[in-house]
């Protein structure tokens, strides 16, 4: 990817005066847009944490004639992120606060060239950085489970399945509202959706996997089948723990007392299987990580049509996708 090297140091010259001011309003922005975030940070040294991001902008720019080093670095960087908990996702958060915060300093500066000079930079940055991380379906699953219990505890989860069964349609919107309150970001992304036919077809997807819980074959060949096709979508891995997370918070409210810690664990598991078979299915590459991307001509109804700018967007069109399709 050509770099429009000259443009990126005179803008960011613009912002370096200001340069503390500048990542505080960038924390602001990303907690604000994305308040699912600030959590991540509860227990960081923000002054600390602002120092390095400032840092590190300092030397992407001084290294941008410097490839080599620059590439090298990023690389480097990318796979101490894995170790810290981050996730492919995590990225164009980052580079949409990024690009709004320059804009706010830029002013009349920020022009359609200099946007696309920004947003061809951290697609540069990302891909650098991913190619020195390793992301696997473990890192990204609700809960990893002792290798010595992989199995899946059928009895429990029927049983405990029965005991919602008859509250489904409550259970189903009550998902939708931890979903919306815990990730609002994915909101806006229903807005034209029919929910009583999503709700529908969430509660069936549940229903027919409980029902295969006793035919692996058959249910393994069709989560597979729809990993394969959640791809094309725009699905990433670390939407499923969003999924996952809402699911299990909603079982546990409708379950009551009887939803004890072998419950929990036996749901967790069995959630976490899924998401294997679906990963084992699924084929992601950096395309679908990128800063800019448009929602799939193919996309299910109920998601709006056009592009979408910045990949939250994409990726959160994504999720509503996996929504509507999971299971």
């Amino acid at each position: 990817m050509s770099l429009n090297v000259e443009l990126l140091e005179q803008s960011f010259e613009l912002v370096k005066p200001k340069a503390d001011e500048f990542v505080s309003s960038f924390y602001n922005n990303l907690f604000t847009d994305y308040p699912a975030a600030k959590p991540l940070f509860e227990h960081s040294d923000m002054a600390k944490q602002q120092q390095m991001l400032k840092g590190a902008l300092v030397m992407v720019i001084e290294n941008l004639r410097k490839p080599d080093v620059l590439s090298k670095s990023l690389k480097g960087l990318g796979a101490r992120h894995v170790k810290y908990g981050a996730l492919p996702e995590h990225y164009p958060l980052v580079g949409n606060s990024l690009l709004k915060t320059i804009e706010q300093y830029a002013g009349d500066a920020w022009t359609f060239e200099l946007k696309e000079a920004w947003t061809g930079a951290y697609g540069a940055i990302t891909e650098l950085m991913l190619e020195g991380a390793d992301y696997t379906p473990a890192e990204v699953a609700l809960q990893p489970a002792p290798a010595e219990d992989s199995g899946l505890e059928v009895e429990l989860l029927e049983q405990s399945f029965a005991l919602v069964a008859p509250q489904a349609d409550a259970l189903i919107a009550t998902f939708y509202n931890h979903l919306f309150t815990d990730y609002p970001e994915a909101k806006p992304l229903f807005e034209h959706t029919d929910m009583t036919k999503q709700k529908a077809m969430l509660k069936g997807g549940l229903v027919m996997v409980v029902e295969n819980l006793r035919k692996p074959e058959v249910l393994s060949k069709a989560l597979k089948g729809l990993g394969a096709r959640h791809v094309k979508y725009g699905a990433l891995p670390a939407h499923y723990p969003l999924v996952g997370n809402s699911l299990l918070k909603s079982l546990e409210q409708y379950a009551g007392t009887a939803w004890t810690t072998d419950v929990k664990k036996a749901w967790t598991n069995a959630y976490g299987v899924i998401t294997e078979l679906m990963l084992e299915g699924a084929d992601y590459d950096k395309q679908d990580i990128q800063l800019d991307s448009a929602i799939p001509a193919e996309s299910p109804e109920g998601i709006g049509a056009g592009t979408t700018a910045g990949i939250i967007g994409g990726s959160a069109a994504a999720l509503a996708v996996l929504l509507i399709i999971l299971l």
